[in-house]
């Protein structure tokens, strides 16, 4: 973890951007005054260390158009990594998805995404693809619904 790296990386990308540190915090979502404590990575009113939320630092990372893995890495989350490549390779993928099929892909889960990309990385039919998703998302409906149903038994 290293918070100063981050801040100092977050402040010159800001002024890269040629941002005030009011419009970038308007851009982000958070306060300006969050968003220097960020910058200089520590709160100034007790001098403790500020470690910026996931949340918050994804938000940076879309606002200012930053790979969010480097953010997290300085930030001491590397637990949340891997999660992260996975979610943008959803979101790629999604986008290879007949758009009929769209919303039934969204609600699948990692695993079932998985299976998904290895079809498409064999170049398998839309049609078939289009199929499977389908199925998975009824699978998926089922098991929610055992799942539902045991935690009742259990009860």
């Amino acid at each position: 973890m290293n918070l100063i790296k981050l801040g100092n990386i977050l402040k010159n990308r800001r002024l890269e951007l040629k941002l005030s540190l009011r419009k970038a915090a308007e851009l982000i979502g958070i306060s300006h005054n969050y968003l220097s404590i960020i910058e200089k990575a520590h709160d100034p009113r007790s001098n403790a260390p500020i470690k910026p939320t996931f949340e918050t630092l994804k938000l940076i990372s879309e606002a200012y158009e930053m790979n969010i893995n480097k953010l997290l890495v300085l930030a001491g989350y590397h637990e949340y990594i891997k999660s992260v490549e996975e979610i943008y390779t959803a979101q790629e993928l999604s986008k290879l998805v007949p758009e009929e099929y769209r919303e039934a892909f969204r609600k699948l889960n990692m695993k079932q995404i998985r299976f998904v990309k290895k079809m498409v990385d064999e170049d398998i039919d839309l049609e078939i693809l289009g199929n499977v998703i389908e199925k998975l998302k009824e699978l998926k409906i089922s098991l929610d619904r055992l799942e539902v149903k045991d935690k009742k038994d259990y009860k």
